[in-house]
């Protein structure tokens, strides 16, 4: 991309909202994408998004085999005892080969490109996790008006994942 400012894009704004590691990893991705072009970008967990940033959780997250279509088998087999961890391993492995980190460290690499991380308050509420369960990297916890007046700004885009 030439000069981001130019073209008018300026900031890129992501929402998670499902810890599948399919979905962080391309949450993660295009926020360091982001950053690389010398964009803005912040990244906002909300609902089952936010297992991506609970310490005790971003360890342990999953590629969805039931009822993903981009898996390419029937739902019954991706239900079968083992294809979930079997499916997971794989992803793990072919991003091991291209040198992508796992989501802790790259959790540490987005917060010291300047990625903001935000947790969603209405969720964390109602899931009852505390702000200590979650990542020290975490610039803090808004409200969705809160992350959407941070979006108000020319250039800015938002992209829901």
């Amino acid at each position: 991309m030439d000069n981001p400012e130019k073209n008018g894009f300026k900031k890129m704004m992501l929402i998670l909202s499902k810890a599948t590691l399919e979905n962080v990893y391309a949450c993660f991705i295009l926020a360091n994408g982001a950053r690389m072009e010398g964009i803005e970008s912040e990244i906002f967990f909300t609902f089952f998004g936010l297992e991506a940033i609970q310490k005790k959780k971003l360890k342990d997250l999953h590629v969805a085999t039931v009822g993903n279509p981009a898996m390419h088998m029937p739902t019954m087999l991706g239900g079968l005892p083992g294809m979930e961890a079997l499916a997971t391993r794989m992803i793990k492995s072919e991003m091991e080969k291209l040198d992508i980190p796992p989501v802790d460290e790259f959790l540490e690499i987005l917060s010291a490109s300047g990625t903001k991380l935000w947790g969603c308050k209405l969720a964390l509420d109602m899931f009852k996790i505390k702000k200590e369960d979650l990542i020290d990297d975490l610039d803090g916890i808004l409200t969705v008006g809160e992350f959407y007046e941070r979006a108000q700004d020319e250039g800015t885009h938002l992209m829901f994942i």
